[in-house]
Formats: structure tokens, C-alpha cells, sequence
């Protein structure tokens, strides 16, 4: 008994297994032994050998081949798995760089196409376009023809950096808003014209140019009467407005109005010409100014500012005082030849020559509710067919204060002409009487019973250098 035979346990017989149906695969029927080789290793095709399983693979003993060929094995599957998750790697990458790149020609195209995607609450996207006007669509030179007729926008520009905003303050440290208005750059030093009652004689002004520029400024001369005035501020290099000639106006001409309503600045409103040379009456002196009546919206922070015409032409200053009291949508502006010859002696004297002051606060009798004023005033009803000029008030720094005239009288007529509103007591004087000169009148109290007791007065007039009315 060799070694291998006393591994496998030395003369133990073995038989061969039996076929299923019972049958034997031994018919000599001799021991299945180590000692019988030649039972194990038949020859014969119809009884081949039968080996158990563990025979191939001898329990305790290891393949040094095997071995090394699971270690190759084993290293090709590790390589092969480096491979696989490099590969997953790169692919992984590339995806991400295709997103980034995808999502970067997206935001791309969003903006060279204008669109850009919303996404709603419930997840769907939507997507809003917005494209910017074609190449040199912007571009002021484009907007005057060769006539030098603007657009619009080209009026607009032309005209922009000579308008002002002019605030008013009650107190030097400009903390008290009076209230806002606009201007116009008359010339590069500074002088800029405006509406009287955008300042106040005992005020404070400051000018706010387009460019943001703050600058103070004082008071060249005022004219309560007309509603022009003239400010000065220390600015050089400044942008004056082009001014025109408002007798070549036509009805139905295109106009724009540049001002600052409600402290918006630089505001434009566009329209057209409505009518020109109107007699138009200031609503806080009863004067009229000839006027253009434009349906460009004109506001209470519009006043002083400008009227333009497509040429870029100042053709006019508008003036909320001077309004229509009884419909909504007409715009006036005092005609620029009309205010020239006021702007240019506002400059050289500060005030307007030859300007006469009576001294009384009135109200006139022109109409039915002025004369319910008066009547509410005195706390009975006057006369019928009587008229007059009713004095509210008298000026103690003027010759009239020191006649019989009290508050609460009237003046019925002046030189024997009767009077009984501000134009007639007006053009009565003027015609025949200037500054310095005394003025014969006849004056009347109106007693609660309806008796009138009339005496007559004279009195000089005052020269008015104040632009107060």
C-alpha cells in the first residue's frame, strides 16, 4: 500500500454506484478496490470509469498554476473595473460639461433673441421676448430732416438741458418747501427766465439743472402783473435755449411743453397748436397776456417752463395762472415776443418803467359771483344797478391811505368815467396818468339800507419798482 492509498483509507472496498433502475455497472462483480486497477480502468466503451468529485480536486492540495492563473484573473477584473468606473467618470463629465455648456448657449441665445423662461409656481415655464430697437434707431442725429425739423424725440433732446427746476424755501437752510416750478437757461452766464409766482421776493431759491447740478439763486426782477421773472445763478458754459419767433405759429403745429410737474423733472408732453394770440387773463392779477392755447398738458410745476416747436424752438413760457376756469384741457403759455421786451428790461432795470401802484386790495364787479363775495363781505345785499371797485385793503406806504377811502367802500369812478373792473379801472388810468402823476376819483360807502353816501378824492400814484401787483 503505497501513500495515496493510505490518504484514501488502504484496502476499503468501494462499490461503484448503481444505476438508477438499479442495475450494476460491476457484472463481474469484483471488488471495487485500490487492488483492482484494472476494474477502474476498463477499457471497454460500455463501462467506462467512475470517479467521484473530489478525485478532480484532491482535498488539501492547490493548483500552483490554478493560482497563478486567479491572480491574473483577478488583476484583469480589477483592471477591468478601473476601466469601467474611469469610463463612467468620462461619461459623467461630459454630461456635466454638455449641461453647462447647453444651459450657457441657452442664457446666450435668451439674450442675443430677447427671451427669457419663467418658471410659474405649478412647475411651467414661460417664456417672455424683449429685443432692442434696430442698429442707430437711437441715434439724435437721425431725428432732424434736412429742413432741420425734428421728431418728437428730437425736439425733446434738443431742448432738454436748457430747462430747469427752480425750488423755492422760506428759510436759509432750506428746509421749508414753498413750492416747485420750472425755467429756462436764457444764455451760458446764467440768466434764466421763469413764472413770477414760482418765487417769492422774501424767498429762497435754488436751480437744479439737467445735468444734477445744484446752484442758488437770486433775483433779477419780477413782474407780478405779466407773471415773468428773471433769476440769476453763478453757472458758466450752461446749455440757453434756442428762442423763436411765435408770430410764425400756426394753428394745428406740432408743440411739445418741457417742465417739471409735481417735481418729476424734465417731464414732456406733446400736442398741438390750438390758437394763437389769445387775450388770456391771469387768474391771480385779472391782466391779460397774449397767449398760445395748446391741448400739451400743462401743470402747476410746468410753470416757467418751455414750449417748443419741432424745430427746437422756445415759442413760449407756459403759465398754469393762466388758465381757463371753466373747462379742463386747455394749455397756455405767454407768447415768447410777448415776454421778450419784459425778460430784457427785468434784466437791465430789475423791474418794469413806467409801472404805477394805487395802493388797494379790490375786488372788482364783474361778475354776479364777485358781486356775492362782496355782498357776503359787507353781511347785507347791495343796490341794484350800482357798480364799483369794492376795497378790501389799503397800502399804508401809499398816497391813497392817507384820502377818505376806507375798507369797505368802493370807487365808482375815476375822472368821471364810471369803473367797476380791474380792466376799466385800469385802462382809465394808464391812458391818461403815469407814476407820480394825481388821479381825481369818485368814491362811495354803501349803507346797510340801501342808501349810498358818494364823495370824491384824489390821490398820486405810486411808482412800482417791487413787481408786486
Amino acid at each position: 500500500m503505497d501513500e495515496m492509498d493510505k490518504f484514501f483509507g488502504g484496502d476499503q472496498t468501494q462499490s461503484p454506484p448503481d444505476d438508477p433502475n438499479g442495475n450494476s455497472h460491476n457484472p463481474d462483480q469484483r471488488p471495487y478496490t485500490q487492488q483492482n486497477p484494472s476494474a477502474r480502468y476498463d477499457p471497454h466503451p460500455m463501462n467506462p470509469p467512475r470517479y467521484d468529485a473530489f478525485m478532480y480536486e484532491p482535498i488539501g492540495f492547490e493548483d500552483p498554476m490554478r493560482r497563478q492563473n486567479a491572480a491574473v484573473q483577478a488583476e484583469k477584473e480589477k483592471t477591468r473595473h478601473i476601466r469601467q468606473e474611469r469610463a463612467t467618470l468620462v461619461i459623467f463629465a461630459v454630461l456635466v460639461i454638455a449641461v453647462i455648456i447647453f444651459g450657457f448657449g441657452g442664457i446666450v441665445a435668451d439674450i442675443l433673441t430677447g427671451s427669457s423662461r419663467i418658471k410659474t409656481l405649478g412647475g411651467e415655464q414661460v417664456v417672455i421676448y424683449q429685443e432692442s430697437k434696430p442698429k442707430g434707431a437711437t441715434d439724435l442725429s437721425k431725428f432732424q430732416n434736412e429742413n432741420g425739423k425734428y421728431t418728437t424725440e428730437g425736439a425733446a433732446a434738443a431742448v432738454r438741458d436748457s430747462i430747469v427746476e427752480i425750488k423755492t424755501y422760506a428759510d436759509a437752510f432750506h428746509k421749508d418747501l414753498l413750492g416747485t416750478g420750472s425755467g429756462v437757461i436764457l444764455n451760458e452766464d446764467g440768466y434764466i427766465v421763469t413764472n413770477a409766482h414760482v418765487l417769492d421776493s422774501e424767498g429762497y431759491h435754488d436751480v437744479h439743472t439737467a445735468d444734477g447740478s445744484i446752484y442758488s439763486a437770486k433775483i433779477v426782477g419780477r413782474d407780478s402783473k405779466t407773471d415773468i421773472a428773471v433769476l440769476k445763478i453763478s453757472g458758466t458754459g450752461l446749455s440757453p435755449a434756442t428762442l423763436g419767433d411765435s408770430d410764425e405759429v400756426l394753428v394745428g403745429e406740432q408743440v411739445i411743453a418741457v417742465g417739471n410737474p409735481a417735481g418729476l423733472s424734465n417731464t414732456v408732453t406733446d400736442g398741438i397748436v390750438s390758437a394763437v394770440n389769445r387775450e388770456i387773463r391771469s387768474d391771480s392779477t385779472g391782466f391779460e397776456m397774449k397767449c398760445i392755447q395748446t391741448n400739451a398738458d400743462i401743470s402747476p410745476g410746468n410753470s416757467g417752463g418751455a414750449l417748443v416747436n419741432m424745430y427746437g424752438q422756445v415759442i413760449g413760457i407756459t403759465s398754469s395762472k393762466y388758465i381757463s376756469s371753466y373747462y379742463e384741457g386747455l394749455g397756455f403759455a405767454i407768447t415768447i415776443n410777448e415776454a421778450k421786451p419784459i425778460i430784457e428790461e427785468l434784466i437791465s432795470n430789475g423791474y418794469i418803467g413806467g409801472r404805477f401802484r394805487i395802493g388797494i386790495v379790490m375786488i372788482d364787479m364783474a361778475d354776479q359771483s364777485k358781486i356775492a363775495t362782496i355782498e357776503d363781505d359787507l353781511g347785507y345785499d347791495l343796490p341794484e344797478d350800482f357798480y364799483g371797485i369794492y376795497i378790501t385793503d389799503l397800502n399804508e406806504d401809499c398816497d391813497i391811505y392817507n384820502t377818505e377811502l376806507k375798507p369797505k367802500d368802493f370807487i365808482t369812478k375815476i375822472n368821471g368815467i364810471p369803473v367797476r373792473t380791474y380792466d376799466e379801472l385800469y385802462d382809465t388810468i394808464s391812458e391818461s396818468y403815469g407814476a407820480g402823476d394825481t388821479v381825481p376819483a369818485t368814491c362811495a360807502h354803501v349803507f346797510e339800507d340801501g342808501k349810498i353816501a358818494k364823495y370824491e378824492i384824489e390821490f398820486k400814484l405810486m411808482e412800482d419798482t417791487s413787481g408786486d401787483y
